[in-house]
């Protein structure tokens, strides 16, 4: 089996062509050539176009639904297996398409992929919709094509063998082309950010991650700065000093800059900010044994950051964007932080550590102040699997948002229903904020004494940002997944990814 590279997944090519369908599957190789048709609840569950193309081919579509009757249910998918010889093709996979709009049009897209993993040949009748819902299409079938990737014989290997080649049939020949293009590049970040979160913690820590960052610099022409540990004692962060005092591979804080081309000093500067957890055993409050089976996957946060920084410049987002990963492993040992103790954050405010579980906060806190004080940034978004209150108050299909401004808001949420990575309006609740108030320093990290736990973390991280515009998503609910269904695989899921790059790609 061939080796994967953590940082660029093995991915169908895929291409998008304007002509007849019977055309274009006259031109491939019909010996592993898979066809993929959506169907669809209703009089005619075709479509006038699904079914003009499928008779000119060679079909009769009417006989198709009688003798198999395929579900039409949104995700659901039918293989239906030809004779040699009766028709160019040697599969046939009818996908349901539910409501048609682009969040069935993912699902749909996500069995498409599943089912022809592996083949050598995939031809897709794209189904009726816009760009939005043909994009929301491709992004389906890369993810639910993808498996996660398997460490064996001291390499990754793929998690399932992919198509080969995949040819998007219907949409205008560049606009198409374009689209099949930007869909791919999306879905392949958040495989990214997906591999790099399900690493065991055996294999990736601050320092692994530091060279994949380096990696990703590398081959996507960004700027790196790296603090170790002397230089993140050298300027102040006690944060991560803080939370990653008791393991044996010593934090570090990595800083990654998109410059787009003809960039001036008009052009909006965007910082992104994740949390980089790489275990998170509790510290010396630690975790029940359950609770530590998916600590892995802690620093989510910073490997989407990573992910979006690499695609930045293949898209062309028209920002600058600085990508800052707080990098640390929460551990139990005799240099570990303890509760009670008080940390000085970057630029000086201090905290009082009320649980060395709640350590995601505390090297956010960081990175924000110095994003804040030293990179001048127009607006702040940071993304972390943060708080437990998240995932009980959404469950895992939504994340919360907090911001400090309305339109910015609107501007993520609008993007995260583009992404089909929803995000649900929380508010900064001021009056929580005194539960946050502290005898012995400037602030508590936690606040017990209101509940609301995801609120009171981003009220937290609010006192660390100035008066920036400033955005939250506490992603630790959608952030892992615990089944391999619909785009998602089982682990990290590399939410927030396509949001945040629709996002960037629509700022000016």
């Amino acid at each position: 089996m061939p080796t994967e590279d953590l940082l660029a997944p093995s991915l169908p090519s895929w291409s998008a062509a304007d002509r007849s369908l019977a055309d274009v599957l006259a031109d491939r190789d019909p010996t592993d050539l898979a066809l993929v048709v959506g169907i669809a609840d209703g009089d005619d569950p075709w479509g006038e176009h699904a079914r003009t193309e499928l008779t000119a081919a060679g079909f009769v579509p009417d006989e198709l639904v009688l003798t198999h009757e395929p579900q039409t249910s949104v995700g659901s998918s039918t293989v239906v297996r030809l004779a040699p010889g009766e028709n160019a093709v040697r599969v046939l996979v009818l996908v349901g398409l539910g409501q048609g709009d682009s969040h069935d049009l993912r699902l749909a897209g996500a069995a498409a992929g599943r089912a022809t993993r592996g083949r050598a040949d995939v031809v897709v009748l794209a189904p009726p919709a816009d760009e939005v819902g043909h994009g929301a299409f491709v992004e389906g079938a890369v993810l639910g094509g993808w498996a996660p990737s398997k460490f064996t014989g001291g390499a990754w290997v793929p998690g399932a063998e992919i198509a080969t080649d995949i040819v998007l049939v219907g949409p205008d020949a560049g606009d198409g082309a374009a689209v099949v293009e930007r869909a791919v590049r999306r879905a392949s970040a958040t495989l990214v950010a997906r591999n790099l979160a399900n690493a065991p913690s055996n294999i990736k820590n601050p320092a692994w991650m530091v060279r994949q960052a380096r990696t990703v610099a590398t081959r996507s022409g960004l700027d790196v700065r790296v603090w170790d540990h002397k230089a993140l004692s050298a300027d102040g962060f006690g944060g991560l000093l803080a939370v990653g005092g008791g393991s044996a591979t010593p934090p570090r804080l990595v800083q990654l800059g998109y410059v787009p081309e003809g960039a001036d000093a008009r052009t909006p500067h965007v910082v992104l900010v994740g949390k980089g957890i790489t275990f998170d055993s509790g510290g010396l409050q630690v975790k029940p044994p359950e609770g530590m089976l998916s600590m892995k996957t802690d620093m989510t946060g910073s490997a989407i950051v990573l992910a979006v920084l690499a695609a930045c410049r293949d898209l062309a987002v028209p920002v600058r964007v600085t990508g800052l990963l707080a990098l640390a492993e929460n551990m139990v040992s005799g240099a570990a932080y303890r509760p009670g103790d008080v940390v000085t954050h970057f630029g000086g405010t201090t905290t009082e550590i009320g649980n060395t579980d709640a350590e995601g906060r505390i090297v956010l806190a960081d990175a924000l102040a110095y994003a804040d004080a030293e990179l001048d940034p127009d607006v702040i978004v940071d993304i972390a699997t943060l708080t437990g209150a998240a995932r009980v108050a959404l469950a895992r299909s939504m994340a919360p948002v907090y911001a400090t401004d309305d339109e910015l808001s609107s501007q993520l949420r609008s993007a995260g229903e583009t992404a089909g990575e929803t995000l649900w309006p929380f508010p900064l609740v001021q009056a929580y904020r005194r539960a946050l108030e502290s005898d012995v320093a400037d602030i508590n990290h936690i606040g017990p004494s209101v509940g609301g736990g995801s609120i009171t973390a981003a009220l937290f991280l609010r006192e660390f940002v100035g008066g920036r515009r400033w955005a939250h998503l506490d992603i630790a609910g959608p952030g892992r997944s615990d089944v391999d269904s619909g785009v998602h695989g089982k682990g990290g899921t590399g939410f927030g990814a396509r949001l945040l790059l629709r996002w960037l790609e629509g700022l000016s």
